[in-house]
């Protein structure tokens, strides 16, 4: 064992569910790996973290978690690469995003050797279950909750942190329709919106239900006050290229600081695309629409990478986006960060993880 995971405990399971995944159809979280990381927070620090097999966890109803929502998760991707290592696509900063979130909900802050060498231990451990198809991925996702039980309002004192992972296809099949929401409210200025905590997500499902019900995939959440400015997506930060520029909500606490939106916004550079983040009004993209300035739209995130929007509907009305080409900026970008994380081309930003495989 490496001086790197000699830290993380290892209990290996007996039999693989390997054989029941059909990899020509990954169905987005459908499949969970073989293994799963634990650790536990009490006496005031953080234990020894462990890989065991996944199942399931013993817990009580009284845990604070379910009663207060003290849960806080990111979303992460390992990718195969092209010389058979693992890559962990910007693990430091999913990481101290994580410890961001933890901050606001009054949750201990993971220190970066249990995050990191135990990731690396369950990659390795569970490395057989990374994808190599096009557009796959193996999607991980940490999870820290309160699991003191008790009855009364009060911050925790104990606590789990688990990792689990899953092999995924692409999240969206096929280009967006979204709908911007003018009545409810994702998140308001100086709440939990740049967390990403469980409770933000809860409250967009009826909503999101509703636009569904009409015909569309997701919702473009406006600003709490006005619903005049956007905020985000459903699922991921959005973006468009507006008068020859991409131009993205600048951040706020109602926003959340999407990895794969930080990645792009310097990719551009790069692509030779100027970059803008400010507010982006219901009249700008109107506007944009009606004089043709507006030629992409598209959401950002670790689950839905980049994904073509190609209906806007505002105020009632749906606005009809250009079909994206391969010379597209989004196409561009897309491939990019593909050739990035699969070490087609160098990581001059050093944003990959890599775990050697031998």
């Amino acid at each position: 064992m490496s001086s790197l995971t000699a830290s993380v405990l290892v209990e290996r399971i007996a039999q693989s569910n390997l054989p029941k995944v059909d990899f020509k159809n990954l169905e987005f979280g459908k499949y969970i790996s073989d293994h799963m990381l634990l650790a536990e927070y009490k006496n005031g620090q953080w234990q020894t973290p462990r890989v065991v097999p996944f199942g399931e966890l013993k817990m009580d109803p009284g845990i604070l978690a379910l009663h207060y929502g003290q849960a806080v998760f990111e979303g992460m991707k390992a990718y195969r690469m092209n010389d058979g290592n693992i890559s962990v696509f910007r693990a430091y900063k999913h990481h101290q995003r994580l410890n961001r979130s933890l901050d606001r909900m009054c949750m201990p802050a993971v220190p970066e050797e249990i995050f990191i060498n135990g990731l690396h231990t369950l990659l390795e451990t569970d490395q057989a279950w990374i994808p190599n198809g096009e557009g796959s991925s193996l999607y991980i996702r940490p999870l820290v909750f309160a699991s003191e039980s008790r009855l009364g309002v009060k911050i925790s004192d104990l606590y789990k942190l688990v990792i689990m992972t899953s092999p995924v296809g692409p999240y969206y099949s096929k280009p967006l329709r979204v709908k911007v929401e003018e009545t409810y409210v994702r998140a308001a200025e100086g709440g939990v919106g740049f967390a990403k905590c469980a409770g933000n997500y809860g409250a967009s499902f009826y909503p999101t239900k509703m636009a569904r019900e009409q015909g569309y995939d997701q919702v473009l959440w406006t600003d709490a006050r006005d619903h005049q400015y956007i905020d985000e997506a459903g699922t991921m930060n959005v973006m468009f290229v507006l008068n020859n520029k991409l131009v993205t909500p600048k951040l706020t606490t109602a926003i959340l600081d999407g990895i794969t939106r930080d990645s792009i916004l310097t990719l551009a550079k790069e692509l030779n695309m100027e970059a803008e983040e400010r507010k982006v009004s219901l009249d700008d993209l109107v506007d944009g629409f009606k004089n043709g300035t507006l030629t992409e739209a598209f959401g950002a995130g670790t689950a839905a990478v980049v994904s073509n929007i190609e209906v806007i509907n505002i105020h009632s009305k749906d606005y009809q986006l250009p079909k994206a080409g391969p010379e597209s900026f989004q196409q561009r970008v897309k491939q990019k960060l593909y050739s990035i994380r699969h070490g087609n081309e160098p990581d001059t930003h050093q944003w990959n993880y890599v775990i050697p495989i031998k």
